[in-house]
């Protein structure tokens, strides 16, 4: 069906044309911010997935008893780019921290971080 009269003279417009361009140009910058909110949310868990694998493989370099400047190096290859490395040792544990910023805006100021825990060899099988 075609819309079909005329308005003092001029072929009339059917009522609704007009809106969809309007609705567009509402809805698609918010699709658009939807969707940035995505890939800042992948990439926001990605960054907390290589905080916990760094904090691990430093753990597990420290139970093994690697030298620190090791240890850390460990972390930090695993870790993402500008992430910081804690190692600290209570008794038999050793305690690795890892944290870092999410990749995107520098305005939010979320902090991603990991702790791992492990137990020194050099308890293991230790008699008392």
């Amino acid at each position: 069906m075609s819309w079909k009269g005329t308005v003092r003279g001029r072929p009339a417009r059917p009522p609704d044309q007009g809106f969809v361009t309007a609705e567009t140009a509402v809805v698609l910058p918010a699709l658009v911010l939807f969707a940035m909110g995505l890939v800042w949310a992948l990439l926001a868990a990605s960054a907390q997935i290589q905080c916990v694998d760094a904090a691990r493989a430093g753990a597990r370099a420290a139970a093994r008893q690697d030298p620190p400047g090791t240890v850390v190096e460990t972390a930090r290859r695993a870790a993402p780019e500008g992430a910081r490395v804690a190692v600290s040792r209570e008794g038999d544990l050793v305690h690795v921290v890892v944290a870092a910023h999410p990749p995107g805006p520098d305005g939010l100021t979320l902090e991603l971080s990991h702790e791992a825990v492990a137990l020194a060899e050099e308890t293991v099988g230790a008699g008392g």
